[in-house]
């Protein structure tokens, strides 16, 4: 087993590297050709890879974990916001996708699947928060192309799912919960306080202030010491555990942390630029050459190499994830009720959902209509299937939800990854028009 994984997982990347100039080119994006590749390495083609959900539980968590860890965070330091950070109309949309679209979504999903496919309430929450959350990790196409891309739908899509991943954790532990998987307390009133209030608000203030007290101490010791140079892959990945362990000690959401350290690191640049705009200029800063004449203390090279070494082990994560994903499909984990779910996901309960909590958003129908699209599902549900198994979820659930989750997460790397290109090509020329028209 382990030997197939190095054999399969080394070859996957060897031949990206060779040819991942030729896939960029492609119409497509590159989780599809990994979940080809996956379900051609299952159990039900060649056999390399025969994973159980059931017994293999435990790995498939620390795997997806750390693919949501690292892309919640590349997601954070991405985001360039403004001083006053949830203030401003550039957070509109991306909070009330998060937040109405998602419990909508959830309500939904779980209304369809107990009247239509028999689900209990406990498992319909349950699936329902599961596939509510959009994924940071399958995204790349549709989010924003760098710091300053300050286009309305990729921002929105973007912080989006970074802060769904986070805040389907609630909602999860609701519907584990009503299985009698979780503690929720008299009418849920220990879920409220506990996994919603507390845990909310302190998972966001403690990656917040880990983000700012690392971030401050790096630059102190650069500007005063010239030390702490270098392994910045260090510097993210202990960020990311720091965060996360924090917050999991204190119960609250290591998601939101995670995220929120990202947001927080990228923050002391954002106000170094307000304070010494000529020592950090608003430029696309994970590439190196924009920062060559900028000093080696500036924030700029601090925060643009953690992120350079973020994205790339993000797309490491997406292989693994991915592959996986092919490899369950392929050992026949799909099903019709799974596909019928996934049309009403994609057609309808994602278009209700985004047009229900955008209305006086400020957004157009164009763009209203190109988030309704882009529910992409992924590695987040992943996760949070696997951790349901973890948690205790008997068999026969497993049996019934597994397949459904599976399906709909392929069927949206399949639609969304072939539409995504064409359709932000599309919009992106709409600007250029309008801008060009104005000018």
């Amino acid at each position: 087993m382990i030997s197939s994984w190095f054999i399969v997982i080394g070859l996957v990347l060897c031949t990206m590297a060779l040819l991942g100039s030729l896939v960029d080119r492609l119409p497509m994006s590159s989780s599809l050709i990994y979940l080809v590749i996956g379900v051609v390495l299952g159990p039900g083609v060649s056999g390399w890879l025969d994973i159980d959900p059931i017994r293999d539980a435990s790995l498939l968590e620390v795997v997806f974990l750390l693919t949501v860890l690292v892309s919640l965070f590349t997601v954070g330091l991405k985001l360039r916001t403004p001083t006053s950070l949830f203030s401003r109309r550039l957070w509109n949309l991306p909070l009330r996708l998060a937040g109405p679209a998602m419990l909508i979504t959830i309500a939904l999903i779980a209304l369809l699947t107990h009247f239509a496919f028999g689900l209990g309430w406990g498992l319909a929450v349950l699936l329902g928060a599961m596939l509510a959350p959009t994924d940071p990790v399958l995204a790349s196409d549709i989010q924003v192309k760098h710091e300053n891309d300050r286009d309305s739908v990729r921002f929105a899509l973007s912080a989006e799912g970074g802060l769904n991943d986070a805040t389907a954790s609630p909602f999860v532990l609701l519907g584990l919960g009503l299985l009698g998987l979780h503690p929720i307390g008299t009418l849920a009133w220990q879920w409220f306080t506990v996994d919603i209030l507390w845990s909310v608000t302190a998972g966001f203030a403690i990656g917040w202030a880990a983000g700012l007290a690392v971030g401050a101490i790096v630059l102190l010791m650069r500007k005063r010491f010239s030390e702490a140079y270098g392994l910045e892959e260090f510097l993210g990945l202990g960020l990311i555990g720091l965060s996360y362990g924090l917050a999991d000690a204190a119960h609250a959401l290591g998601f939101l942390a995670v995220l929120a350290a990202g947001l927080s690191m990228r923050r002391i640049e954002t106000q170094a630029l307000q304070d010494h705009p000529a020592e950090v200029r608003n430029t696309p800063l994970s590439e190196s050459q924009e920062k060559a004449d900028l000093p080696r203390e500036s924030p700029t090279h601090m925060v643009g190499d953690v992120l350079d070494f973020n994205q790339r082990f993000e797309s490491i994560g997406e292989v693994a994830a991915v592959l996986i994903l092919g490899a369950l499909l392929s050992a026949g984990y799909y099903s019709l009720d799974g596909v019928l779910l996934g049309i009403a996901a994609f057609l309808v309960i994602r278009p209700v959902s985004v047009f229900l909590s955008t209305i006086r958003a400020g957004a157009s129908p164009r763009h209203q209509r190109l988030l309704a699209w882009f529910g992409i599902r992924g590695v987040g549900s992943l996760y949070y299937l696997v951790f349901a198994i973890s948690k205790g979820l008997d068999k026969p659930m497993v049996e019934r939800v597994l397949p459904m989750v599976l399906t709909v997460i392929a069927m949206s790397i399949v639609v969304h990854g072939v539409s995504a290109t064409p359709l932000m090509d599309s919009h992106e020329r709409r600007k250029r028009r309008k801008v060009e028209r104005s000018v």
